[in-house]
This record gives structure tokens, sequence and C-alpha cells, in this order.
């Protein structure tokens, strides 16, 4: 077994899917859990409860498993080589939302988090502004994060496309809570505290994407959105040594509208 000690080990595997509900995606979870080999992958969208999580066949597979569930929607987990410690199961800043979007814990030496970003449609609703304010919070947590001088990664669906080629059409998408002018700037001031993007740091080339929607044969045409995200803090950061989308598994039956976003860590 690799070691998993930052500064010791010879490679970390962390690995991001919003696999739009664990029980539906269980068959092509494992599957890929056995090919791809993460070390720790973190889940999204999970949409059942804690207790329902399956926790068995995950562990046959040789991981560990942090969870917040919530019935029918949302859901984030963490799975991991190794038993996650110091577990948090909300984003600080708000004891009076309940939504399950985050869960963060230390993996080794490595803090880490699996993010479900608010959507935010439609933007004249109150969901754009809890938006807005779930990304004013998640900036907030970072700096504190980023005093501790660690590695960490931040990992997850952010519902956020950065910029213009990360979207197949940017002038149809402009008006979009993915899009929009408030919310790139949100997230812009989130990388700007000392971020990395794992995949873009090492990709310049335009139009890789995360998610394509199951309508209007988003998937057939390759017109999709890169969402998914793994933001590095500068220690994680000095390690990068690869990141790639894997496309494979959206190309199966029954597949989620998302797909794993991987990082290396040496």
């Amino acid at each position: 077994m690799r070691q998993f000690l930052l500064g010791r080990l010879s490679s970390l595997k962390v690995a991001t899917w919003n696999v739009n509900s664990v029980k539906v995606r269980l068959p092509l979870l494992l599957n890929w859990l056995d090919e791809a080999r993460p070390d720790v992958i973190c889940l999204q969208e999970i949409k059942c409860l804690t207790a329902d999580f399956p926790i068995l066949e995950v562990r046959g597979r040789g991981y560990y498993a942090e969870i917040v569930g919530q019935k029918s929607y949302n859901g984030v987990a963490i799975l991991s080589k190794e038993p996650a410690r110091d577990v948090i199961t909300t984003l600080p800043g708000d004891d009076g939302d309940n939504h399950a979007r985050y869960l963060e814990a230390t993996i080794g030496e490595l803090r880490i988090a699996s993010i479900y970003l608010p959507n935010g449609n439609p933007v004249e609703s109150d969901k754009f502004t809890y938006k807005l304010a779930w990304v004013a919070r998640l900036n907030a947590h970072t700096a504190e994060l980023l005093k501790a001088e660690r590695p960490f990664v931040l990992a997850g669906d952010y519902n956020v496309i950065p910029e213009p080629e990360d979207v197949y059409d940017p002038l149809a998408w402009r008006d979009d809570a993915l899009f929009r002018t408030e919310t790139r700037r949100a997230f812009r001031a989130l990388v700007n505290l000392g971020l990395t993007d794992a995949f873009r740091a090492l990709h310049a080339e335009p139009h890789r994407y995360s998610f394509w929607d199951y309508q209007a044969g988003r998937w057939q045409r390759d017109e999709g959105l890169r969402i998914d995200h793994l933001l590095l803090s500068p220690q994680a950061a000095d390690r990068l040594v690869a990141a790639e989308i894997d496309k494979a598994p959206r190309g199966k039956d029954k597949a989620s509208d998302h797909t794993p976003v991987w990082c290396e860590l040496h």
C-alpha cells in the first residue's frame, strides 16, 4: 500500500465525482474504483440518507467512508484508503443551513473537502442569493484553512463555469447562475486567495468538460460544461504532477451527467 503521509508518499490520487444518486450509479462507481484506484474520492449528489449509503460495497473495495446524506437531494461523501480524522459536516458560517453540501476531513496529512455548491437557478429567486452567500462562506473558511499552511484540496461540483472556454456556448449561458458575472467573480475571489485549479494548471486547451446534460444530445455532440474542480492550497499545488478529466464513465449505460475529475500529488 502506498505511503499516505505527504512528504513520504510516492503519489496520491484524489478524485471528485458528482454521481447523481449513488444507488443508481453504484455499479459504475465500484467499477471506476477498481479501474482508477483513487486514494481519495469525493462524491456529490449521493441523494440518500447517511444510513442508506452502500457502505458494505464500498468497504469491500477497501475504502473507508465519511458521509453526509439527505433524503432524495444533495449529499456528499469522502471515500478514502485510510480512515478520516477531524471530520466536519457543515460549512461554517450559517448554523441554520441544513443542506447536505459540505464535508471536510483529514486523510494522512492532507485536508480535503467534498463540496456540492448550490446551483442558484433561477437567478431571480432566493436560490441565487443563497448560492452567492454560500460561496462567500466558503471563501471565508478557505482563508482560515490557508492560515494553517498545510496541504489541502477543495474538491467538488462547484456549479461554476470559470471562463468562456469552459462552456460549449458562452453566449447561451451568459444569464445562467453557473456563468453569471457575480458567480464567476465570487469563484475568482476564492481562487485568488492563493488556490490552484489543478486541471487548468496542467491543461491550457479549451473546451474540456466534466458535465453534459442528458437532454438535446449534449453528450453525443460534446456540448458540455467544466464545473467540477479540484482547488489546491499552495502546499498541495507544489506536489501536483498530473490532472485529468476521465470521460469514459459518462459514455456508459445509466451514467451520471458528470464524470470524474482527478489529480495526482507527489
